[in-house]
């Protein structure tokens, strides 16, 4: 599989390791030893992935996550040694597509990257050019949201979210319906489905604690409003602990 993955992992003999076998999957890789380098490479190289380790010295694996985001849309695979729940909520928050902890297969990994790529890029492929709502325009050809003429990236899970919300034309979808469809693992955890509305009603809604385009229908799930305020009604009040989400 064709592709340029940005390696960012501070032990030479895992970056060589990694980079050993996806070359073995015909993509080409670029390994940086701390987030700094790798961020001043990635302003000026476009990549098809990446693969980032969070102990890094110097700025971290989360805070190089958050600076990327502000430049690539593409997906990011995070490796790490902690495994903690809250690790993994922070890595997706921070803009994380995928999360391994260490020690795992290179194997599996050189797998999730490959499913990744497919879905970057069969996202792509299969949805129309441009969808228009409110002051936003989702370009769909290359993950980007648009507010005027301000560039929101968005990840490639955030972009699937978003997409299957607006596929489904306003219908409250239940948290499992949508880790199905865009994870399309047969188990997992349905947390990350949250994690990733919060990053969506970060950058759609003017208060993202009384949202307008992304709402909670009690006991239904989430349904996307396209008319912004004039739909964004509730059955009841964000956070009332009886919601299905």
């Amino acid at each position: 599989m064709q592709a340029k993955v940005l390696i960012v992992e501070d032990v030479v003999e895992m970056a060589d390791l990694i980079a050993l076998f996806l070359a073995k999957e015909g993509m080409q890789t670029l390994a940086f030893e701390n987030a700094e380098a790798a961020l001043e490479r990635l302003k000026a190289e476009s990549f098809d992935i990446i693969v980032l380790d969070v102990n890094l010295p110097g700025m971290d694996g989360f805070e190089f996550l958050t600076e990327a985001r502000k430049i690539t849309a593409c997906p990011v695979l995070v490796v790490s040694a902690r495994s903690a729940d809250e690790d993994l909520i922070t890595g997706l928050g921070h803009g994380a597509d995928e999360y391994m902890t260490k020690p795992f297969s290179p194997k599996v990994l050189v797998a999730r990257v490959r499913a990744l790529l497919r879905r970057s890029r069969g996202a792509e492929r299969s949805q129309a050019d441009a969808f228009a709502f409110g002051p936003f325009t989702l370009d769909r050809s290359s993950c980007v949201l648009r507010k005027g003429d301000e560039i929101l990236p968005l990840s490639v899970k955030e972009f699937s979210v978003l997409s299957y919300l607006i596929a489904n034309g306003g219908k409250a979808q239940t948290p499992q319906a949508i880790y199905d469809a865009v994870w399309k693992n047969k188990y997992g955890d349905l947390t990350a489905v949250a994690v990733y509305i919060q990053r969506l009603r970060k950058k759609l809604e003017v208060n993202p604690s009384e949202p307008e385009y992304i709402v909670t229908d009690y006991g239904r799930g989430y349904r996307f409003n396209e008319h912004g305020g004039d739909g964004a009604r509730h059955d009841a009040p964000e956070g009332s602990g009886g919601e299905t989400p």
